[in-house]
């Protein structure tokens, strides 16, 4: 399996635009390495963003494709991270966090 962030450039938006994006229910990772590495890289970058209000990027896909957003993250629960305002990504549809 090839990994889609290789393959696609991801459309740049806004944080305030996260919250009218829709969601499958899928993950977007398959391999377990890949899935263990985002959430260690999840979890590096919420002491960043609690630490240091340091921004990362969020490489992400909704039902429409690839789309990217550099933020700070404020919390991680078990499904999903969350952004400043509450805006929230679900973990499972995040192909890559550049710290």
């Amino acid at each position: 399996m090839t990994n889609t962030t290789q393959n696609h450039q991801p459309v740049i938006i806004s944080k305030e635009d996260v919250s009218e994006l829709k969601f499958p229910h899928e993950d977007v990772l398959s391999n377990k390495d890949a899935i263990t590495l985002r959430l260690t890289n999840l979890e590096k970058a919420l002491k960043l963003g609690n630490t240091e209000n340091h921004k990362i990027k969020i490489v992400f896909e909704d039902s429409h494709g690839l789309k990217q957003v550099e933020t700070t993250i404020w919390g991680v629960t078990d499904k999903r991270v969350i952004l400043k305002q509450g805006v929230l990504i679900p973990i499972s549809r995040i192909h890559e966090v550049k710290i």
